[in-house]
């Protein structure tokens, strides 16, 4: 989505210089049905705390005070509209509609709204009148129900955005006949039914992104057809059956995501011929067979994902030139019997490696080129070995997963590189104590332990104000103590789950200063007391369980708390109150 993003932006940057020679030249009038026109989409909006429409005053809409309207300066008609929200500040947005009134914008060339979840509603059916524009983009607002199908009436258009909205229904076969256009984006909405053949006339698309839907049908054999497409997203959809062959023939291919999809048959040998390939995604498929030795031959590739699927043995020989721009590799859960990393990815300058699933054996390898590496994961494999030997060269590690192994140590001697945000040792034969790891030497990039199965002993530590936690899983382990009240010092806590362990104590008041907590599990301990009224103080909680403790007395009367499922409570000494039975006068 990259290249998109970059289209779309530049479509913003130039709108803004666009206004201001606009403003800035001698111009006449803007037209006074143009004016009532845009008055028209204002009414239809309630509610605005961005503010721009507040500056929608006077009779000249097109002498650049007016924002977000731009405006042919000789003839005084609004050309653009360009209104966007900031997607990650919630405060500020539009509420309403879009007014049919928009559609006597005859002489509209760009129509930009973005970013406003409050606008809802359909397309007004009058937008097929809009037969100047050039670029419809409506990204993220909650517009829903069909796209009309009067809207593939638009001769000139040549950018379609409607992504993240939530429309629904077939894709009109209409657009079809929108043969200027280079960019379409559908993604994140819940079209369904087949890609419309009509499609295959769409022979000037660079960009076409339609993930995120509910499509189905066989994948096009039409889309080979589009020479100049540089990007292909059809992730997560329903799509089926095998690549057509038409489709190695796109030379001018950058990037393609068919992720999550129902996709079977292997690859073919003819991959190689996608020569300006730098990303193939395919994770989550049903592909079969060898993977292609000429996928090797691809220069440009830094990204390959073929995980989740069902290729086999043996992998293709890298040798002299091959794969000489490959960054990242995922190749976790095929039908893989590699035994050992293969020599190629251990001599490679990778970024990422992935390669969990894929029944590796053995202690750790030495990595040629090991300070590349940022993200690693080699979970669910039969591994063995020293940890800490195997990452201490590994200096711009963020991410290490190491999980579902037969790793066997103490976390006295786990010295984690510097850089690590978050690392999963879960389900292994782990010991030691947390404090080993969790202490004033504690590195602030560190904000996820995930040490879930292991036979961990000793207490919970107390936590200094310099981490930066944001998730903690310790449960099914053998720890014992008390919750420290210095559990508060975690102010970015997302996620805390130290079930299934020896906890005794109480749940501290300072637990509800957690603001962000949005999972909760101090299920199967030995905690007593109350659960604190503290706790309604987190507003952000979703999931919660205190089940199988010795806890007593009122559940906090406050949502979530009271309305989460009675389970989350069960089997504790005395607990009373919604979602239980009430509690006693005397227990209150």
């Amino acid at each position: 989505m990259q290249n998109l993003k970059w289209v779309l932006n530049l479509l913003f940057v130039s709108s803004l210089v666009h206004n201001f020679v606009h403003s800035s030249s001698q111009q006449v009038i803007c037209s006074s049905q143009d004016r009532e026109t845009l008055l028209g989409f204002k009414s239809s909006i309630i509610q605005d705390t961005t503010g721009v429409l507040d500056s929608w005053v006077g009779k000249d809409c097109c002498n650049g005070d007016w924002e977000g309207v731009q405006c042919n300066p000789a003839t005084g008609k609004v050309t653009g509209l360009v209104l966007q929200s900031p997607v990650n500040e919630p405060t500020l947005y539009m509420k309403g509609t879009l007014s049919p009134s928009l559609g006597n914008l005859r002489s509209l060339e760009l129509l930009f709204i973005t970013g406003n979840k409050f606008i809802a509603g359909s397309i007004p059916n009058s937008f097929s009148n809009l037969t100047s524009l050039r670029q419809l983009i409506l990204d993220d607002n909650s517009l829903q129900g069909n796209v009309p199908f009067a809207l593939g009436h638009l001769p000139l258009l040549e950018t379609l955005s409607l992504a993240g909205n939530r429309f629904s229904g077939l894709v009109p076969a209409s657009f079809g006949s929108l043969r200027s256009l280079t960019t379409m984006n559908l993604a994140r909405n819940s079209f369904s039914g087949p890609i419309p053949v009509t499609f295959k006339n769409l022979l000037k698309l660079e960009n076409l992104d339609l993930s995120s839907n509910l499509l189905s049908g066989p994948f096009p054999d039409f889309i080979g057809q589009f020479q100049n497409l540089t990007n292909l997203y059809l992730s997560s959809n329903r799509l089926s059956g095998v690549l057509p062959v038409s489709v190695y023939g796109l030379r001018k291919l950058q990037s393609m995501s068919l992720e999550r999809n129902g996709l079977t048959g292997p690859l073919s040998d003819r991959i190689s011929n996608l020569k300006s390939l730098t990303s193939l995604q395919l994770s989550g498929n049903k592909f079969i067979g060898h993977i292609p030795a000429s996928i090797t031959q691809l220069q440009n590739l830094w990204s390959l994902n073929l995980s989740r699927n069902q290729f086999s043995d043996p992998l293709p020989a890298v040798v002299g030139r091959g794969f000489p721009s490959l960054l990242s590799i995922d190749l976790s859960y095929n039908n893989l019997n590699l035994g050992a990393i293969p020599s190629w990815i251990r001599d490679k300058q990778l970024s990422d490696i992935n390669l969990a699933g894929c029944k590796l054996r053995g202690t750790f390898p030495k990595l040629t080129r090991p300070t590349a590496l940022t993200s690693l994961d080699l979970s669910d494999n039969f591994l063995t070995g020293d940890v800490s030997a195997f990452l201490t060269s590994m200096t711009n590690l963020q991410k290490v997963k190491l999980s579902k192994n037969q790793l066997r140590f103490d976390l006295s001697k786990l010295k984690l590189p510097e850089g690590v945000a978050s690392i999963d040792l879960s389900s292994n034969l782990v010991t030691g104590s947390l404090s080993s790891l969790l202490n004033n030497k504690t590195s602030s990039f560190l904000e996820e332990i995930h040490l879930t199965n292991n036979q961990i002993s000793g207490r919970i530590p107390d936590f200094g104000e310099s981490l930066n936690l944001k998730v903690l899983n310790i449960g099914s382990n053998k720890i014992s103590g008390q919750i420290p009240s210095s559990i508060s010092n975690l102010v970015e806590l997302v996620r805390l789950d130290i079930s299934r362990n020896h906890i005794t104590g109480v749940i501290p008041q300072t637990l509800g200063q957690l603001a962000q907590l949005k999972w909760l599990d101090v299920s199967i301990n030995a905690l007593t007391g109350r659960i604190p009224d503290s706790l309604l103080n987190i507003k952000t909680i979703k999931h919660a369980s205190f089940r199988a403790n010795r806890l007593c007395g009122l559940i906090p009367q406050g949502r979530p708390f009271n309305i989460f499922p009675a389970a989350a409570y069960l089997h504790n000494l005395c607990l009373c109150g919604k979602p239980l039975p009430a509690c006693r006068k005397t227990m209150k």
